[in-house]
């Protein structure tokens, strides 16, 4: 089946197709590097991770260019750097460092490449420079400001009408806009803030023009994929498409957006307990904090639970049912790990789902439909059919970044070779206390397990067992 993918601005699925088979490019906006994440922004390097890996195997490792970006210069930082009375530098280095550590948790590749936006300033000032050469963009009071009006298709990726945007809004507008839809390119540093010199006087970029520069400079235009979350459709994905393509003299034209992106992809929202996440509600769950204590993989197989447009709401019972999921594919491993697996391709199943837009939840079931057919294989003592099914759920599980440990691993964590063989040798009078049914002494060793912190799961091949965490 040929990569379908849904293309934000043609509101479709559209079957993907590269500029250059050998050289594919894709674009996904980064962390600004100035707290730890919380669960929502790790929708999306999980989400265009699966994509990646998908890439990769379509077209060559060697083929795909992922670029990530790295925020750290922005209002945050400087007031989270101010509030420590810490360099900014300092923070955000540590910032992202933590950000690394928690994507490696969640078996999130390395992008290929992750441009910074202090290293990209000549490139920024450059792309300003010739917005403004191309007449689209203005100077005023130590700003530069992009004039919207002159770009005739703003507001077709988002939806969105001008004249209605302009009628319906109530946020005080700057006197030195034209418009009051204009947005920064350039502004003025305040005192203490980073500075670098412009021909419009020392300042800092606004928050836009960064990924347009950085793109063009690391990609080059135009890029087959670009990527995020769905609440930076407008305006910041809306002002990336006007920026980049009047740069080169683009404003006009029904396809004049297809010299920047040829296909954008964007995941859906993310509540916790069906409420939006916020500092005063008092829900903003840091990856961090969950890394600590749930496996990484559990959190990433409960991110791609929903498909990556719809929204996904953050639960205890989500993660209670992630780590089940994940449960039952590794006891299959489990048992049968003394068969290699003899395939190395994916089930037609799951490729069928996973090339038809990220169908996560249909390449899960996939993966489900493979674990069962191992246990059926493992009770008929089909070691053919074992390794066949084996080879093909851990491909699967590859594709999705999920069955990456050893299985024995998963179930029993931490535990010390004493905690082993005492929870075997309490399974083993459990079974023979059941088959006599001596219920006080059954009980009496689910008490004793209970205390060990032993969660045990009974299978059609008898009972395997797990640490809590």
């Amino acid at each position: 089946m040929t990569l379908h993918l849904h293309d934000t601005l043609a509101r479709k699925k559209r079957p993907f197709e590269p500029r250059d088979p050998n050289r594919v490019t894709l674009y996904v906006c980064g962390p600004t590097v100035y707290d730890f994440a919380h669960i929502g922004n790790a929708r999306p390097p999980v989400v265009f991770d699966v994509l990646f890996r998908l890439l990769r195997r379509q077209y060559g490792e060697g083929a795909v260019i992922y670029a990530r970006n790295v925020t750290d210069v922005d209002d945050k930082i400087n007031a989270k750097a101010t509030k420590e009375g810490t360099p900014i530098g300092e923070v955000t280095a540590r910032y992202e460092a933590a950000y690394l550590e928690d994507m490696a948790a969640l078996n999130v590749l390395a992008p290929t490449m992750a441009p910074h936006v202090t290293a990209h300033m000549d490139a920024i000032i450059g792309q300003i420079g010739a917005i403004v050469d191309k007449g689209c963009a203005y100077a005023a009071e130590g700003h530069v400001l992009f004039d919207v009006s002159a770009y005739e298709n703003y507001g077709r990726l988002s939806g969105r009408d001008l004249d209605e945007m302009v009628a319906g809004a109530r946020v005080e507008v700057a006197p030195y806009k034209r418009n009051p839809h204009d947005f920064v390119l350039w502004k003025p540093s305040k005192e203490g803030e980073p500075s670098w010199d412009s021909p419009w006087g020392a300042g800092r970029p606004g928050w836009h023009i960064e990924c347009s520069a950085m793109i063009e400079a690391n990609l080059g235009l135009p890029i087959d994929i670009h990527g995020g979350g769905i609440d930076l459709v407008f305006p910041h994905h809306e002002n990336e498409i006007a920026q980049g393509v009047c740069a080169h003299g683009h404003a006009h034209g029904p396809d004049a957006h297809e010299e920047y992106a040829r296909y954008w992809m964007h995941n859906g929202f993310l509540t916790v307990d069906a409420e939006k996440m916020s500092k005063s509600v008092g829900n903003v769950l840091l990856l961090h904090d969950l890394v600590q204590h749930v496996p990484g993989e559990v959190v990433r197989w409960a991110l791609l639970s929903a498909h990556y447009r719809q929204p996904l709401d953050w639960n205890q019972a989500l993660l209670d049912q992630s780590r089940k999921n994940l449960d039952r594919l590794y006891q299959a491993l489990r048992r049968a790990s003394a068969i290699p697996g003899a395939d190395d391709e994916p089930s037609e199943d799951f490729l069928t789902a996973i090339e038809d837009d990220l169908n996560t939840p249909g390449a899960a079931a996939a993966l489900f439909a493979l674990s069962s057919e191992i246990e059926r294989a493992m009770t008929a003592g089909d070691e053919g059919a074992v390794a066949a099914a084996k080879g093909r759920l851990l491909a699967g599980g590859a594709l999705l970044g999920v069955l990456q440990a050893d299985p024995d691993a998963w179930f029993e964590g931490g535990a010390d070779d004493a905690l082993k063989a005492e929870v075997e040798a309490l399974l083993e009078q459990r079974l023979q206390a059941r088959a006599e049914k001596n219920w006080p002494e059954a009980d009496r060793i689910r008490d004793r397990l209970t205390e060990l912190k032993v969660v045990v799961m009974d299978g059609p091949t008898g009972a395997t067992w797990r640490l809590k965490e």
